[in-house]
């Protein structure tokens, strides 16, 4: 049987990788959210600007996108004052 200090060590590394996967999700399901404002307002998405999108793990930095996404007249000026 794993000793209690095994178990804690154990517990909070499994905590954090759950942590870190939602995260990721999270960031994901928003950089999609991203995409899709634009596709349906029309835009044309350049690979530049879907890979931009798809990779980036900032959360604050995501939101501030996804705000911008709605207003835009291009796809590309979503970054602006990012």
């Amino acid at each position: 049987m794993p000793s209690a200090p095994y178990q804690a060590r154990t517990s909070y590394l499994a905590e954090e990788v759950r942590d870190e996967v939602r995260a990721e999700a999270r960031a994901e399901s928003r950089a999609e959210d991203i995409l899709l404002i634009l596709e349906q307002r029309g835009l044309d998405i350049s690979e530049d600007v879907r890979s931009r999108v798809t990779h980036c793990t900032d959360p604050e930095l995501l939101r501030r996108w996804l705000a911008r996404a709605v207003t835009v007249p291009k796809a590309e000026e979503v970054f602006e004052d990012a």
